[in-house]
């Protein structure tokens, strides 16, 4: 069955990306499990996707990840910018756990949220609003770490006012030393942050999309909402917002490394991230596909192997 064909004359029309290759990406999720380590020539030399059996061992080996990164940066004495997602979130646990162990501190650490919920003008949630990036930053990374956290002034938010600002202070932070390390999660329209693949329809060349360094007000895809209101808003469509405030690749794309996290599983052989998973490592750079860009960089990409398939049909 012609997947073109399928789609004809449904409401899947004009719903999906315009620019997504359908037949690309169902040859993409179509490959076996064990194919997904095979390395494609796009891949940098120094990026590696990390398989893990568990959700507890991708918290752990995340979390580990992120640790031993600000551990060796401050060992140097360098100042270290981090964009910061919030999802995933079960690796910061981790995080704190082992560089309280280590007892490292965050002095020389800069934060910098890489989204944040807004309405269409990009003005964002209260910081003490339940929802907000912010607040959940804090619970779950600078609260917790105590005496040695991230210095108040160097922590960062997606706000209308502060966003604009984050290429200038990153690029001011590189001229002294400091290295850029992107943390992320991949989405289900495999968007980096809220950066999401329809905004490709705006530009000319992929260069030009390249250099964007952020939005305020970002639309967001249905598919993106969808996937928040499962897994962030206990199904409630109705309270996830449409809009966002986020970088773009022309910040997630100047990283010194990544430490990348797919985690999206929710039991019962059910998932939604696998062939987001897929789409990232095997698609090919595309800005329709903004995830894809991630393995020409260096680092480290963990992932369930659930994700990893087959991605098959299943009746639970």
């Amino acid at each position: 069955m012609n997947l073109l064909t399928t789609f004809a004359g449904s409401m899947m029309e004009g719903f999906l990306p315009r620019g997504w290759d359908l037949v690309k990406i169902d040859a993409c999720c179509s490959l076996p499990p064990e194919a997904i380590q095979d390395r494609q020539p796009w891949w940098n030399p120094a990026f590696e996707p990390v398989p893990c059996s568990s959700i507890a061992d991708f918290d752990v080996m995340m979390g580990h990840e992120i640790a031993m990164t600000i551990m060796v940066t401050m060992a140097l004495d360098k100042p270290l910018a981090l964009i910061l997602p919030v999802g995933p979130m079960g690796m910061y646990r981790w995080a704190v756990y082992f560089l309280k162990e280590w007892d490292v501190s965050c002095e020389n650490v800069y934060g910098f949220n890489m989204d944040e919920w807004s309405d269409r003008s990009g003005a964002t949630l209260p910081s003490s609003d339940p929802g907000s990036f912010e607040n959940a930053m804090q619970a779950a990374f600078y609260g917790p770490l105590g005496k040695l956290t991230v210095p108040p002034a160097n922590r960062w938010f997606a706000t209308a006012d502060r966003l604009p600002h984050y290429a200038e202070r990153i690029a001011e932070l590189k001229r002294q030393g400091a290295d850029l390390v992107v943390i992320f999660g991949v989405g289900r329209v495999c968007h980096i942050a809220f950066w999401e693949p329809h905004f490709a329809e705006e530009f000319a060349t992929v260069d030009r999309w390249r250099a964007q360094t952020h939005r305020l007000g970002a639309r967001l895809h249905p598919l993106t909402i969808e996937q928040n209101a499962l897994t962030s808003f206990k199904s409630r469509t109705t309270l996830v917002p449409a809009f966002a405030n986020t970088i773009g690749p022309g910040l997630f794309l100047q990283a010194d490394r990544i430490i990348g996290g797919a985690e999206g599983v929710f039991g019962r052989g059910m998932q939604w991230q696998g062939a987001s998973l897929w789409m990232t490592l095997r698609y090919g750079p595309d800005p329709w596909v903004p995830s894809s860009f991630m393995p020409t960089l260096p680092g480290r990409l963990f992932y369930l192997r659930e994700l990893a398939g087959p991605l098959e049909p299943a009746m639970n």
